[in-house]
This record gives C-alpha cells, structure tokens and sequence, in this order.
C-alpha cells in the first residue's frame, strides 16, 4: 500500500509540475494554442499565473513534507486540495465541451483521492 500511494504521489507530483511551470512561465497566449489550453484566452493573466503557482506548490506538497518528515499531513491535505482543483478543471472543460480532458482531470481526481485516503488512512505516515 505504502509503494502504490509514493507511486501515485510520484506520479501527480510530476503532473503538478508540469502544469505548474507551463501556467507559472509560459505566456498566456501560447497556453491558449495549446491542447486543452483554449480556457487560458477567457482567464485573466493573474488567475492563470495563480494556478500555476498552486500547482507548483502541490508538486511540493505531496513530496517533500513525507521525504522531510516535517507536517507529513501536509501530503493528504495537498491531495485534497488537488481533488478541488481537479473539479474546478473539469467543469471547465466540461462547459468549453472538451470531454477527453475532463475524463483526464478525472484520472487525476482519483489519484489525488487515493492519495489522501491512504494518507489519511491505512497508509498514514503516524502509524
């Protein structure tokens, strides 16, 4: 159990990185051209930027608290935080009719979802 939620934790880390770099750095009107990027034309600059450091934020927060040891709850509250994000993405996408990165923000949902019960959970870093 303890290997499946380091790999899930690994594994959205590096979604979160990802994504967080590209809303953090990249220019809002390249994200736009992008795949699934489309939302970022109707967003303001300031909010994308935000999401991009909260993003960058969670990569952090489901890692390195559990590697520090330091507030490793830290890890399932990131997690739950990623869930909320994750709704808030799909209904985006859900109302601009992109149904592929709706199921693909689910995914992620569930991810983050193990990772905060078995954090929470089972797989708690205090037992």
């Amino acid at each position: 159990m303890n290997l499946a939620l380091w790999i899930c934790a690994g594994l959205l880390a590096v979604v979160a990185l990802t994504g967080g770099i590209s809303k953090t750095f990249v220019p809002k009107e390249k994200l736009s051209a992008a795949p699934g990027g489309g939302w970022t034309g109707d967003a303001g600059v300031g909010l994308v930027k935000t999401l991009g450091v909260l993003e960058l934020l969670a990569a952090a927060g489901l890692i390195l608290p559990a590697v520090a040891d330091v507030a490793p709850v830290l890890v399932p509250v990131t997690a739950t935080c990623w869930v909320l994000l994750m709704v808030g993405a799909m209904i985006t996408h859900g109302r601009r009719g992109e149904p592929n990165f709706v199921v693909l923000n689910l995914i992620y949902l569930a991810l983050a979802a193990f990772i905060a019960w078995g954090r929470f959970g089972p797989g708690s870093f205090t037992g």
